[in-house]
């Protein structure tokens, strides 16, 4: 049975450290052949939006555009549906490839067998 690691990341620029090792963690994983799901919640969200991530800067930190162009290229990306909604992003404002889902589709993921859950 293949693994899956499902990763929330719960800061953005407010926490930059703890927002690029979610997206790092993430790219990783892809890049190793898990099946991943990276989720954008609280500040993150806005990552979702075209040009934010390349706004984004961590001294000795892989570009956070990068990182989320390999975790789309082979992973799913999700807005939380509360968070998008508190900041008035919609699904016509995403990236291509990400999709806005609610607290139901996370716990599903978290909870599928094989599954591994880690929040930044």
């Amino acid at each position: 049975m293949a693994r899956t690691l499902v990763v929330k990341a719960t800061a953005g620029s407010d926490s930059p450290e703890r927002c690029a090792q979610a997206f790092t963690v993430a790219a990783t994983a892809v890049a190793s052949g898990v099946d991943v799901s990276l989720w954008l919640t609280g500040e993150s969200s806005w990552f979702a939006l075209p040009g934010r991530a390349e706004e984004f800067e961590l001294p000795h930190s892989a570009p956070l555009a990068e990182l989320l162009h390999v975790i789309l290229s082979n992973g799913q990306v999700t807005v939380c549906t509360q968070c998008a909604a508190r900041r008035e992003i919609g699904e016509s404002d995403v990236l291509p490839g990400v999709r806005i889902a609610g607290a139901a589709v996370f716990v599903e993921e978290a909870m599928a067998d094989g599954a591994q859950a880690l929040v930044y």
